[in-house]
C-alpha cells in the first residue's frame, strides 16, 4: 500500500484521466498501510505472550524474542540503509557532512525516531523513518506485558489491564505533544525532509506509534480468548472490518495523507487500527473467510513485503533519475508515462523484495533459530 502511495505522489494530477482520479485519490491514502503494518506486528508479536499468560506459564524468553526480531528486520533494513546512504552521497548529491552522517548513524542504531533531525536517516529512502518507531514498539511491548505477568493477571482482567496500559501510553503521548513543541523556523515539507520531520513531530512520536501497535496487541489478546471458537458470524465480521478499513481510507481522500486522528496520532487513530484489529480477531475464527485469504500468493507477498517496503522508494527515485522520461508526468502523455514507470518500479521492487527475503532475510532467520537452543 505504501508503494502505491509513493507512486501516486509521482503523478501530475492535471494529466490524470477523469475516470481514474478517484482511484489516484485513494492510492494516495496508501500511507495508511503504515498503520496496518504496526497493528499486524503488535498482533503477531503479542500472541505468544497472551497464550503463556492464559496458561499460567512463564513469560516467553526475552532473549529469543529479541533474537528473532533482530534477525527478521535488521539484515534487510541495514542493507537498504547502507546502500541508500552510499547512493545518496554518490548519485543523489547529498553532502557527506556531519548532519548526514549523524542521521545515518541514528538510523543504523535504531534511534532515529526520537528527534526531527534524525527522523529520516537518508535523503533518498524516506520510508526508512518508520523502522525506528517499530523497534521502539518491539522494546515497549514485553516491558508492558511483563507487568501483567508480574501481577499474575489472566482472562478478562489481563485484557482490561492492557486497555489501561493503552490509556497510559495515550496520556504520555499527549504530554509529549503538549510539552515538546517544535519551532516554526523552516518547518514544513517545502523545506525538505528535515522541514517535513519538523511538521510531523511531535505528533509523530514513539509513544503515539506504540499506541497503534498496542491495539494490535489487544486484538491478539482477544483472539487468543476466542481461539477455540468457529462460527459463520466471524465470516461476516471479518470482511466487514476489512471493508471498514477501506471506507476509512476513502473518507480521507483529499485530506493530508497523515490522517491525524485522536490526540494527533496519525492514520485515523483509533478507528483505522481498531478496524484492522477486528479483522485480525475475526478471520482466524471464521469458517471460510480466513482460509480464502490464507493462500500461497498472499503468503508470498507477506514474506517479501518488508523487502518491498525498505527498497521501493529508492527504486522509484532511481527509475526517475536513470530512465527519463520515467515519472516526468507533467509532459504530454503523462498518464501513459506514469503507468509504464509505475509498472517498472513495482516489478523491480518486487524483485528486490524477493531477493532480499530468499537470499538475506530468511537465511539469517534460520541461522538465528539455530542459536535459540544455545544457553545464554
Amino acid at each position: 500500500m505504501v508503494l502505491f502511495h509513493h507512486l501516486a505522489f509521482r503523478m501530475d494530477m492535471g494529466n490524470v484521466p477523469s475516470a481514474a482520479r478517484p482511484i489516484m485519490g485513494f492510492l494516495i491514502t496508501g500511507s495508511f498501510g503504515v498503520s496496518i503494518f504496526f497493528v499486524l506486528s503488535g498482533f503477531l508479536l503479542a500472541r505468544p505472550f497472551w497464550l503463556a499468560l492464559d496458561r499460567n506459564a512463564p513469560m516467553p524468553s526475552l532473549r529469543i524474542y529479541a533474537l528473532r526480531r533482530a534477525a527478521r528486520i535488521l539484515p534487510g533494513f541495514w542493507l537498504a540503509l547502507i546502500v541508500s546512504f552510499i547512493l545518496s552521497v554518490t548519485i543523489s548529491g547529498s553532502p557527506l557532512d556531519t548532519e548526514h552522517v549523524l542521521r545515518f548513524l541514528a538510523g543504523f542504531l535504531l534511534v532515529s525516531d526520537w528527534h526531527w533531525v534524525t527522523l529520516f536517516p537518508v535523503d533518498n529512502n524516506g520510508p526508512l523513518w518508520s523502522i525506528g518507531f517499530e523497534v521502539t514498539a518491539y522494546l515497549l511491548l514485553p516491558l508492558c506485558l511483563a507487568a501483567l505477568f508480574a501481577l499474575r493477571l489472566r482472562g478478562h482482567a489481563a485484557r482490561l489491564a492492557w486497555i489501561a496500559v493503552i490509556g497510559l501510553v495515550l496520556a504520555l503521548h499527549w504530554m509529549i505533544v503538549q510539552w515538546a513543541p517544535i519551532g516554526e523556523v523552516a518547518r514544513g515539507w517545502e523545506h525538505g525532509l528535515i522541514g517535513g520531520a519538523k511538521a510531523w513531530m511531535p505528533r509523530f512520536n514513539p509513544l503515539g506509534f506504540f499506541a497503534i501497535f498496542a491495539l494490535g496487541a489487544l486484538a491478539a489478546g482477544i483472539q487468543v480468548a476466542l481461539a477455540t471458537m468457529r462460527h459463520w458470524l466471524f465470516d461476516l465480521v471479518g470482511p466487514l472490518a476489512i471493508a471498514a478499513t477501506i471506507w476509512i481510507m476513502a473518507a480521507h481522500m483529499g485530506s493530508p495523507s497523515e490522517g491525524y486522528g485522536l490526540l494527533g496520532i496519525p492514520y485515523a487513530y483509533p478507528w483505522m487500527p481498531l478496524a484492522i484489529g477486528v479483522a485480525l480477531i475475526a478471520l482466524p475464527s471464521s469458517v471460510a473467510a480466513g482460509r480464502l485469504l490464507d493462500n500461497p500468493p498472499t503468503r508470498f507477498l507477506a514474506n517479501i513485503s518488508f523487502g518491498i517496503y525498505v527498497w521501493h522508494f529508492l527504486v522509484i527515485g532511481l527509475v526517475a533519475r536513470l530512465l527519463p522520461p520515467a515519472f516526468q508526468t507533467w509532459l504530454d502523455g503523462g498518464w501513459t508515462i506514469w503507468l509504464w514507470s509505475s509498472a517498472l518500479a513495482i516489478a523491480l521492487s518486487v524483485a528486490l523484495g524477493t531477493l532480499s527475503f530468499y537470499l538475506l532475510e530468511r537465511p539469517v532467520v534460520r541461522w538465528a533459530r539455530g542459536l535459540e537452543a544455545r544457553p545464554g
